[in-house]
């Protein structure tokens, strides 16, 4: 009987999520990009404030801060875990720092026990990009616990999907109030609805960030089986990680390597090529094969507008080769028995790559 945002089922997802990742309240989106300009909201960022966060990221990170007039300031990531380099956080932090967005990229949590010392220092908010992470775990406690909001993604490219979805995660009481006010379109709207005032009125920054009902009902039941979804798509991220070691240990190509103390949740797999022309070259034919192998993430600090609005501390050099060098093979729950023919398929195409490098090296 209602189509409309908050109701039942919408209710439903809330708990489960406040369940699953143990936080103060989450509040369902219609899109991780909704969930990230909540955030920066709640950040109170304004004209002249920086955000520090990865050049290695989807536009959503960087869009959330500009909207707010507030500029983005990029730095390098890890060359093992390619998420945010907290030693490079530490250096760009300057007194125009409000916040760091930390990416939690491929589903692997970012450092935050040195994120969390380097923002609890400077007073600074720490806000999770875990458009990705869902299922996810940093030193046993969930992705989306660990800093003081998080946006997670529920886009039909992520392990947990109803389409178009989103949700913010708040770690902090102080937070809630203002987050439903936000997100309500700037009104105490949920607060009239729960008994305590006798009117909504308009009292703060705000915009239309609620999914509709259908929306939600998808995803009930997407997250009563995400456990099952984690499983299955950790067995195909497991099953090629073991098929290319032998490659990886002859240096041909570079596999993820799983940071310490955190759990995935086979939300992508990578190969990480020697050079961008193998990469190409890789991308190519395996599509003359059938087989789609994208690359993943034009750098921010390269693009037009991260020329316009932001800036970046450094060259960067991890995130460019990264971009270069990266390339994404296919993963999804029911890949199943694919997975041997995608295996197959990339064997044979780096088993060539690997004979033409023999062949260039012997006419030398």
């Amino acid at each position: 009987g209602q189509l409309s945002g908050d109701g039942v089922y919408t209710d439903l997802c809330s708990q489960l999520l406040d369940r699953k990742l143990c936080v103060e309240k989450t509040l369902l989106t219609h899109s991780g990009t909704a969930a990230l300009e909540m955030a920066a909201m709640l950040c109170d960022l304004a004209p002249d404030d920086e955000v520090i966060m990865p050049s290695f990221t989807f536009v959503s990170t960087a869009n959330a801060v500009v909207l707010r007039g507030a500029k983005p300031v990029f730095v390098d990531i890890d060359p093992d875990t390619l998420n945010i380099d907290p030693d490079a956080v530490a250096k760009a932090v300057t007194p125009k720092t409000r916040a760091i967005f930390a990416v939690h990229y491929a589903g692997f949590p970012a450092d935050m026990d040195r994120l969390r010392a380097i923002a609890d220092d400077h007073g600074l908010f720490l806000v999770e990009d875990a458009a990705q992470a869902l299922g996810s775990t940093y030193k046993g406690r969930p992705a989306g616990s660990l800093g003081d909001m998080a946006a997670f993604s529920f886009h039909e490219t992520k392990n947990i999907i109803s389409g178009e979805g989103g949700a913010l995660a708040l770690n902090r009481a102080d937070l809630v109030e203002r987050a439903e006010i936000i997100r309500e379109k700037g009104t105490n709207r949920s607060q009239f609805f729960r008994g305590q005032t006798d009117k909504y009125t308009w009292v703060d920054l705000g915009s239309s960030y609620l999914p509709g009902e259908l929306i939600a009902a998808f995803l009930l039941a997407q997250l009563e089986a995400e456990p099952a979804i984690k499983t299955r798509r950790l067995s195909v991220f497991d099953t090629y990680l073991e098929a290319f070691r032998d490659l990886a240990e002859t240096g041909q190509v570079g596999l993820p390597k799983i940071p310490a103390d955190c759990t995935g949740n086979g939300h992508m797999f990578y190969l990480l090529m020697d050079s961008p022309e193998s990469r190409d070259d890789f991308i190519a034919s395996m599509m003359a094969r059938n087989v789609v192998t994208p690359f993943h993430y034009v750098p921010l600090h390269s693009s037009p507008a991260g020329r316009r609005y932001s800036r970046a501390f450094g060259e960067l050099p991890v995130t460019v080769r990264i971009s270069e060098t990266l390339v994404r093979l296919p993963m999804y729950f029911d890949l199943g028995s694919d997975a041997e023919t995608v295996i197959d398929v990339a064997h044979d195409v780096l088993n060539e790559q690997a004979s033409r490098g023999r062949r260039r090296a012997g006419s030398v």
